[in-house]
């Protein structure tokens, strides 16, 4: 009689585990909200997956594997650090005057944006594009983090991923009515927010995004706030004020704004959206490193101006930390 031995699985490779990266730092930026704590999480998951790679059995796929190892650190970062919020979320919008602009919060938890060539392989096929956009706008980013880590986890997984409940469960040790209960009260919450467009960047974006990056160059205000909707918003974090109309918006760059003057721009993305990093005049010469433009648009026009300030988001953006001219 011949005993049928089976074959262990063989151990995951470290390229094999590093193929992982971009769809986990998608993960761990919708779960923490953060492409700072995003990247520290991936790290860690990478590395304890290394370390526990002979007991990968192979009875998931490698990516369900690293999945929940991820999922797992996102929930132990959860519990201690608080929730990530925008301008918007704060307060109401203040008049465009110096003197509402207030203290720069810089240790607050803001939501920050995340560079799309972390997140994507280029290998995407159109749906996977339609899911991603709509699942990593700041919007959606922001209101994900409204919801207590339980509802985060099984939102992402379930309506994000294509996780089954069951598959849910047990990642979380719990029961399928638990979890759908806390999927139904995720989705409530998230209904009250204005839907948003998943569709590709077209070319009349691109067309869009060229005549801002002119028009901003020549600070050219009037055609400037051409490109926006009436009722566009602008926000600046790490500042808690945040300005709503185009009209207002026009009146801050012509005054407190008005430094911008003469800033450069250099095209990016992020968020699934048109982005472009902003430089101001250096008084040493060239130009350095003021703020990321993040357009998210609608119906052809600017619908929401992000404006992230700081060089960290140059840093993770990959842009210049300088600009000789």
């Amino acid at each position: 009689m011949q005993v049928q031995l089976s074959e262990s699985p063989a151990l995951p490779t470290a390229e094999q585990l590093e193929a992982h990266r971009p769809g986990l730092t998608a993960l761990c930026y919708r779960m923490l909200g953060s492409v700072f704590d995003a990247e520290d999480a991936v790290q860690e998951t990478l590395a304890r997956a290394w370390r526990a790679r002979a007991s990968f059995e192979g009875r998931s796929s490698l990516r369900s594997w690293l999945y929940r190892i991820a999922t797992n650190i996102c929930l132990d970062s959860l519990r201690s650090q608080p929730r990530r919020a925008r301008p918007v979320d704060l307060g109401p919008s203040s008049p465009p005057e110096l003197s509402y602009l207030g203290e720069m919060m810089a240790d607050f938890p803001w939501v920050q944006p995340v560079p799309d060539s972390l997140l994507l392989t280029g290998g995407e096929d159109p749906a996977e594009m339609v899911v991603y956009r709509e699942t990593i706008r700041l919007a959606f980013i922001a209101a994900v983090q409204q919801l207590v880590p339980l509802q985060r986890v099984v939102l992402i997984l379930h309506d994000v991923l294509g996780w089954s409940s069951r598959e849910i469960a047990e990642l979380l040790e719990s029961s399928v009515p638990a979890v759908n209960s806390a999927l139904q009260r995720a989705r409530a919450k998230l209904a009250a927010q204005p839907a948003l467009e998943g569709k590709p960047v077209s070319a009349a974006d691109r067309q869009l995004a060229e005549r801002y990056l002119l028009a901003f160059e020549a600070y050219d205000i009037d055609a400037l706030v051409r490109l926006m909707h009436d009722d566009a918003i602008q926000m600046m974090p790490p500042f808690a004020l945040w300005l709503r109309g185009s009209g207002d918006i026009a009146r801050w760059m012509l005054g407190p704004g008005a430094e911008c003057r003469g800033s450069r721009m250099l095209p990016t993305s992020a968020n699934g959206c048109l982005a472009f990093g902003q430089y101001r005049v250096d008084p040493e010469g060239g130009h350095r490193p003021w703020g990321l433009h993040v357009l998210e648009v609608s119906q052809g026009k600017v619908a929401v101006l992000h404006v992230f300030l700081g060089e960290s988001i140059f840093e993770a953006f990959g842009l210049p930390a300088h600009l000789d001219s």
